[in-house]
């Protein structure tokens, strides 16, 4: 079953991603590099096309400098 936009927990974290890495100053290309990510997944977390996996939620926050649990916030 499809979740509805609103309350699609990728779109989501895509939003959180978003905000912080643009609080960090950083471009999709920095923070991919960072993390050791190609920056075209690091886009298409951003806009919800890719169902993003533990290890790289973890990689992703290491790399914005916040816990992990951080960018997991206002999901329902």
């Amino acid at each position: 079953m499809l979740l509805h936009m609103q309350s699609d927990p990728r779109q989501v974290f895509g939003s959180r991603l978003r905000a912080f890495r643009k609080r960090a100053g950083l471009s999709q290309e920095e923070l991919a590099a960072k993390c050791g990510l190609h920056r075209t997944y690091v886009g298409a977390v951003e806009r919800s096309e890719r169902n993003v996996s533990l290890l790289n939620i973890v990689r992703l926050a290491r790399a914005l400098k916040v816990v992990p649990s951080t960018l997991l916030e206002g999901m329902t």
